[in-house]
C-alpha cells in the first residue's frame, strides 16, 4: 500500500471541503482532498446548484407562458430530457472549474504548497492517518498533521417505506427521472420541499401535492411569511395538505395510492405517479471510521465541535456534519474558518445569526437575522414594518407587485436592524444590503444618509426605514393594505 504525507488532509470536496482546502493552500500547506462521491458535493450535484438551475429553467418557462403582458408566445413545449441536459451542463461547468483549479495547483517539483485530489472513500485508521480506497480498488495511506472532516450530508430516509430511487425518490434522484411525473406527492413542506413543489408546478406538466404535517409551510418563519408562501404555491397550482400525516402507500403498476389522515379526523386517498421524500438531511459519517478516533458525536449524529471547529487535537470539522444550517455559505464559512484555526489565524469568532438565505419559491424569499417569533422567544423588544412592492416603482415597472419587504428593528430611539424578510424580484441583492449594515452594527439614522437609485427595488427598504423613523413619503394611513407597522415588548 502506497503511503503519502501531507500537511493537511480534507475529507470531502463539497462547499466546506473545497473552501477549507483552498484556504489551507493559501497558508503554504501541501493539501490533499479525499472525495468518494461527486467533486463539488451537494453544493453542485443533487443539491444547491442542480435544484437552483432547475428552478431558473422552470421560472423562465413559466414567464414564457404568461399572457398578461401584452404579448403571447405560441407553441411552447418542454422536454424533461433537454431540461436535464441543461442542468447537467451547469453541473459539469462548475465541477470542472473546481477540478481545473486543483490541477493548476497540483504538486510540482520544489513547490512550497500544493493541492492533490484523491477520488475514493477515506477512513480513519488512527488520528494521524486515513486509508483511502480509490475507485480503482487501490489503497493509499495518507498521513497528515491535521485533518478537516467535511463529508457533508445525505437525504433522510422515510421511516415508513423504502426510497427505491425510481417511483419513490429523494432529491438525489430527481435528475434520474425519465420524464415529468403526471402527479407527484412531495413529503415535507420545509424549504427544499417547497422549492421542488415550485419547480414542478412552474413547468406545468405535473400535478403537485405537498404534504405538510403542520398548519403552515416553512413553520419556522413568521405566520405572515408562511401564509404568503402558501398562497403563492396555491396560485401556481400546488395542492397543500396541511395537518396531514401519511398512513400508508400502495404501489400499483401505473400509480401509487396514498392515504392521508388529517388533524380534524377526515381521511383522503390520492393517486400519484411519484413520491418525493423531503424530510431533511442526516450527516454522512458511516464510512469515516470514527470508531478509530476519539471524537464526540451528538444525539443527532453530528460531530461535536468547539468554537474553533475542532473535534479532536488535530481534527476539525466543517459543513453539514457539524449540525449548523445546511447552507453552502455556512459550509464555506466554516471550512475557511477551520483552515484559519489550524494556523492560529483567527481574528473574529464564527457568527451564524446574520447568515442570509434564499428560499427559491415563486417569487423567491430571502431572509437574514431574527424574525418576530425568534425575537419574542428571546424577549427582545422590537418594531416591525411591512412595505409591499405595490408601492415600489421598480416592481410596478416590472409588473411584479406581489412581493414585500419586512424589516424588524430594535425598539430604541435610534434603532438597529434585527432582521429582514424580502419576497419578490432581486430579493437576494436587497438582503445583502441589509446584511452589510447588520454586520457593521449601523443604526437607522446612519443608514438614512444613503440615497438609493431610482427606480430600484431597494427604494422599498429606504421607505421601510423612513416609516420606522416617521419620515416616509408614502404613509400607512393612505395605504393600509400596502403598509403596516407595529411594535412588541416582553
Amino acid at each position: 500500500m502506497e503511503k503519502l504525507k501531507y500537511d493537511i488532509c480534507v475529507i470531502g470536496c463539497g462547499p466546506a471541503g473545497f473552501a477549507a482546502a483552498m484556504r489551507s493552500y493559501d497558508f503554504d500547506n501541501h493539501v490533499c482532498i479525499v472525495e468518494g462521491n461527486y467533486v463539488g458535493g451537494a453544493g453542485i450535484t443533487n443539491g444547491a446548484l442542480s435544484s437552483k438551475t432547475m428552478w431558473e429553467l422552470a421560472k423562465d418557462y413559466s414567464i414564457a407562458n404568461r399572457v398578461d403582458r401584452g404579448y403571447r408566445a405560441l407553441n411552447i413545449s418542454v422536454d424533461y430530457d433537454k431540461v436535464r441536459d441543461n442542468v447537467f451542463s451547469a453541473l459539469r461547468e462548475k465541477e470542472y472549474q473546481i477540478r481545473s483549479q486543483i490541477e493548476t495547483f497540483s504538486k510540482k517539483e520544489g513547490s512550497s504548497k500544493s493541492l492533490t485530489l484523491f477520488e475514493g472513500w477515506g477512513k480513519f485508521s488512527t488520528e494521524k492517518s486515513v486509508i483511502v480506497t480509490k475507485h480503482d480498488g487501490k489503497l493509499v495511506e495518507i498521513e497528515a498533521d491535521n485533518f478537516i472532516i467535511a463529508s457533508g450530508s445525505h437525504p433522510r430516509k422515510h421511516p415508513q417505506f423504502e426510497i427505491d430511487g425510481e417511483r419513490i425518490i429523494s432529491s438525489d434522484h430527481v435528475l434520474k427521472l425519465k420524464k415529468f411525473p403526471r402527479e407527484i406527492l412531495i413529503i415535507g413542506a420545509g424549504v427544499v420541499g417547497c422549492e421542488f413543489a415550485t419547480i414542478f408546478a412552474e413547468f406545468g406538466q405535473t400535478k403537485v401535492h405537498l404534504l405538510d404535517s403542520q398548519e403552515r409551510v416553512i413553520p419556522f418563519e413568521d405566520d405572515d411569511v408562511s401564509d404568503y408562501a402558501a398562497k403563492m404555491l396555491n396560485d401556481i397550482g400546488v395542492s397543500i395538505h396541511h395537518t396531514a400525516s401519511l398512513r400508508e402507500i400502495q404501489k400499483h403498476e401505473t400509480h401509487i395510492d396514498v392515504t392521508l389522515d388529517y388533524k380534524d379526523g377526515h381521511t383522503e386517498v390520492i393517486s400519484v405517479e411519484t413520491i418525493l421524500v423531503s424530510i431533511g438531511r442526516v450527516p454522512s459519517v458511516k464510512k469515516l471510521g470514527l470508531e478509530n478516533i476519539d471524537v464526540g458525536i451528538t444525539d443527532r449524529g453530528m460531530l461535536e465541535t468547539n468554537e474553533q471547529c475542532k473535534v479532536a487535537d488535530n481534527i476539525y470539522a466543517a459543513g453539514d456534519i457539524t449540525g449548523h444550517n445546511a447552507l453552502v455559505n455556512v459550509a464555506e464559512m466554516e471550512g475557511r474558518f477551520a483552515a484559519k484555526a489550524i494556523q492560529n489565524r483567527i481574528k473574529f469568532p464564527l457568527r451564524y445569526r446574520n447568515m442570509s438565505t434564499i428560499m427559491f419559491f415563486n417569487p423567491e424569499i430571502s431572509a437574514i437575522g431574527l424574525n418576530e417569533k425568534e425575537c419574542q422567544k428571546e424577549g427582545i423588544a422590537y418594531k416591525v414594518v411591512v412595505y409591499k412592492h405595490a408601492l415600489v416603482s421598480r416592481a410596478i415597472a416590472m409588473r411584479e407587485t406581489q412581493g414585500f419587504f419586512k424589516m424588524i428593528v430594535t425598539d430604541d430611539e435610534d434603532p438597529k436592524v434585527l432582521g429582514m424578510r424580502a419576497a419578490g424580484p432581486q430579493s437576494a441583492a436587497s438582503i445583502m444590503y441589509i446584511a452589510t449594515l447588520m454586520d457593521h452594527d449601523v443604526t437607522l439614522g446612519e443608514i438614512m444618509k444613503t440615497v438609493h437609485p431610482h427606480p430600484s427595488m431597494t427604494e422599498g427598504i429606504q421607505e421601510c426605514i423612513r416609516i420606522l423613523l416617521d419620515k416616509s413619503i408614502f404613509k400607512a394611513q393612505a395605504f393600509p393594505h400596502y403598509v403596516s407597522f407595529k411594535s412588541w415588548c416582553p
